[in-house]
């Protein structure tokens, strides 16, 4: 099974030599719309290259723009397809600044990531994509649980813990010690991956990815 860890490419754009920044952001609204025109031009290359642009943000770091991007696939993706990601989203916004659309504002830095084993399980691939894993979601009601309903389990929000056995895009089956309960993903929160330890020697080296460490600068007014 392959891990899913973090993986990060980052690289810096912005003006070329002879060109001056343009105006800041400084208004909620602007880094709205800014954020819009970056998924028009991010997402079809994200897609062309095989994979699902799952996250994408506009931030300030100083006196440059931070743009993050959160890619992944089935199968989960590795170091280097991050980086090779990366090297396609920079060429397209160099193109998309060329053509004279105003995208990135001046300086700017790119960083591309795979998402981290905290990534909330919110849409139908992510939970297919973690089929084997242990999850902790909120179930809405008793509805889908295992055994009968009585007075001392009423139908009330419930934690539950359990293996995720079978994901499509309609309903998540979990195994719950042996049980089985199944739902429709309107019925669930947000599922959490549980990391379980004694499990980690059945990883390959390769598919174990270190979380990246953040910037050192303050980002301010970040947009998601």
């Amino acid at each position: 099974m392959t891990q899913r860890g973090r993986a990060t490419a980052r690289s810096a754009g912005g003006p070329r030599a002879g060109e001056r920044p343009r105006g800041d952001l400084t208004a909620r609204g602007d880094l709205t719309a800014r954020r819009k025109r970056l998924r028009e031009v991010i997402e079809p290359v994200v897609t062309e290259a095989g994979y699902d642009l799952e996250e994408l943000s506009v931030s300030r770091a100083g006196r440059r723009h931070v743009v993050r991007v959160m890619v992944d696939g089935d199968g989960g993706i590795s170091l280097d397809a991050v980086a090779d990601v990366s090297r396609v989203i920079s060429v397209a916004l160099d193109r998309a600044e060329e053509a004279g659309g105003d995208i990135v504002a001046g300086e700017y830095q790119l960083e591309v990531s795979s998402p981290g084993v905290d990534r909330p399980l919110t849409l139908p691939r992510h939970w297919r994509r973690n089929v084997g894993r242990l999850v902790k979601v909120t179930v809405k009601g008793a509805g889908g649980l295992p055994g009968p309903r009585t007075p001392e389990r009423p139908a009330a929000d419930r934690q539950v813990t359990g293996r995720v056995v079978e994901a499509n895009d309609e309903r998540v089956v979990l195994d719950l010690d042996g049980q089985r309960g199944e739902w429709a993903y309107a019925d669930l929160g947000p599922g959490r991956v549980q990391v379980e330890f004694h499990r980690l020697d059945e990883v390959a080296d390769e598919d174990l990815h270190e979380i990246d460490d953040t910037d050192d600068e303050d980002v301010e007014g970040e947009e998601r």
